[in-house]
């Protein structure tokens, strides 16, 4: 009599270690299908692109301008000096730059007034190479461990921080702008804003969750919020 082979089940554990890595393949933008795909954004709509990015334009009406975008070339100078935090960032995500849809990079510009600030924030969908074109910037993040980790980046040099991690720049150049393109491995990296998204939040967050979290008395959270309440 045949003996019946023994039918092999993976384990609890390579089911899940499978699951995670499907999990981490499907995280970051996904490899585009086609050698482009120009996203159709409706102009003043709020579009938000959906897996794996924007709609198509028909190729037959896309044009040699899709490609191109001078947003970058305008100064933000004047913008950050009338800043709140002395920081201006001009875009250069698939909203702003069609021809990026599907193609997992983008680019900003940043402005900073002297003794200006890109306040603390993180891009959930991103890593970030900062590089400076003028002046100097101090530039640094936080990891999951609490270790600071900066530098003070000149004219010409770069920075890298890792994708999700609270960061900032901040001009370190006395009474000198200072001007960096940061770079995206995703055509819309996302931002949250620490402190906006902390004490200005639609709906609020309860002053007692902020109050115990931050271990600070009930008033201070409520001078918070009025800074960043609209």
């Amino acid at each position: 009599m045949a003996r019946s082979r023994a039918t092999s089940r993976p384990s609890p554990v390579s089911l899940l270690l499978a699951a995670l890595a499907v999990a981490v393949l499907v995280s970051a933008d996904p490899e585009p299908v086609q050698d482009f795909c120009v996203a159709a954004i409706s102009k003043g709509a709020d579009d938000q692109p959906t897996f794996p990015g924007f709609p198509c334009k028909p190729e037959s009406t896309v044009v040699s301008d899709d490609f191109f975008f001078a947003g970058l070339s305008r100064s933000g100078a004047a913008a950050a000096k009338d800043s709140p935090f002395g920081s201006a960032v001009t875009p250069g995500n698939v909203q702003a730059f069609p021809g990026l849809n599907t193609l997992g990079v983008s680019i900003n510009r940043v402005d900073l007034a002297p003794g200006g600030v890109n306040p603390l924030h993180s891009h959930p969908r991103s890593a970030e190479l900062v590089h400076v074109i003028a002046g100097e910037m101090l530039v640094g993040f936080i990891s999951t461990a609490g270790k600071f980790y900066s530098k003070v980046v000149g004219e010409g040099e770069s920075f890298i921080i890792p994708r999700g991690l609270v960061h900032f720049q901040y001009n370190a150049g006395g009474n000198s702008t200072a001007r960096a393109l940061t770079v995206f491995n995703s055509q819309l990296p996302g931002v949250v804003l620490a402190a906006p998204s902390l004490f200005g939040a639609e709906p609020e967050i309860p002053d007692a969750v902020l109050a115990k979290s931050f271990q600070v008395d009930g008033e201070i959270i409520k001078l918070l919020k009025s800074k960043f309440q609209n």
